[in-house]
C-alpha cells in the first residue's frame, strides 16, 4: 500500500489565485476513511463532492472537492462549483496522465482536495487555469514529499503569503 502523500500549491496572485491541498492516499486506509467521512459529513457552506470532467464523469482517482470558504453569493458558489471544480478535475487527470499518479492507483486511491476560490473572483479562465496548475503541483509535490526540510529550516526567519509578510523586527 503506498504512504498517504500530502501536497500544497498556491498559484497566481490577486483574486483568482489558487490555493489547493491535496491527500492522496489508498482507498482502503486513512485517505479513504477521511474521504468517505467528509463525503458524509457536510456543514452548513461545506458541502464536499465528488469532482467530475463533466456530468458523470467522475476524475480518477476519485476526487473530493472540498472548499474551505462558504459561498459567498451566487458569483462565487458559481467559481467554485464551475472553474474550480473543473480545474481541479483536470489536474488530477494531467497528474494520471504524467504519471505521478499511476494507472493502476487510478482505481484503488483516491485525492482530497481542499480549495480555496476567493469570494472577489472575477476571471472564471483564470480560475480554472489556477486550480488545474494549482492540483497538478500539489499531487506532484506530495509524490516527492516537497518541499525539502532543508527549503523549510532556511525560509523559517522570513515567513510570508499573500496576506502577510513578516519584517525583521518582528521575525
Amino acid at each position: 500500500m503506498t504512504t498517504m502523500q500530502i501536497g500544497e500549491s498556491f498559484i497566481s496572485e490577486g483574486v483568482n489565485a489558487a490555493h489547493i491541498n491535496t491527500v492522496f492516499g489508498h482507498r482502503d486506509g486513512p485517505a479513504g476513511t477521511a474521504w468517505a467521512t467528509a463525503l458524509a459529513s457536510p456543514s452548513e457552506g461545506h458541502v464536499p463532492f465528488v469532482a467530475v470532467l463533466r456530468p458523470s464523469l467522475p476524475v480518477k482517482p476519485l476526487t473530493l472537492f472540498v472548499t474551505k470558504a462558504a459561498p459567498a453569493g451566487d458569483e462565487h458558489g458559481n467559481h467554485i462549483w464551475g472553474p474550480a471544480q473543473a480545474g481541479v478535475a483536470a489536474g488530477v487527470a494531467d497528474a494520471l496522465a504524467d504519471g505521478i499518479i499511476s494507472a493502476e492507483q487510478a482505481d484503488t486511491h483516491v485525492v482530497i482536495a481542499a480549495v480555496w476560490v476567493n469570494p472577489g473572483a472575477d476571471d472564471a479562465d483564470a480560475v480554472y487555469r489556477n486550480n488545474r496548475e494549482a492540483t497538478r503541483t500539489a499531487l506532484g509535490n506530495g509524490a516527492a514529499n516537497l518541499p525539502a526540510t532543508s527549503e523549510v529550516i532556511a525560509a523559517r526567519e522570513h515567513p510570508w503569503n499573500p496576506f502577510y509578510t513578516s519584517t525583521k523586527e518582528n521575525a
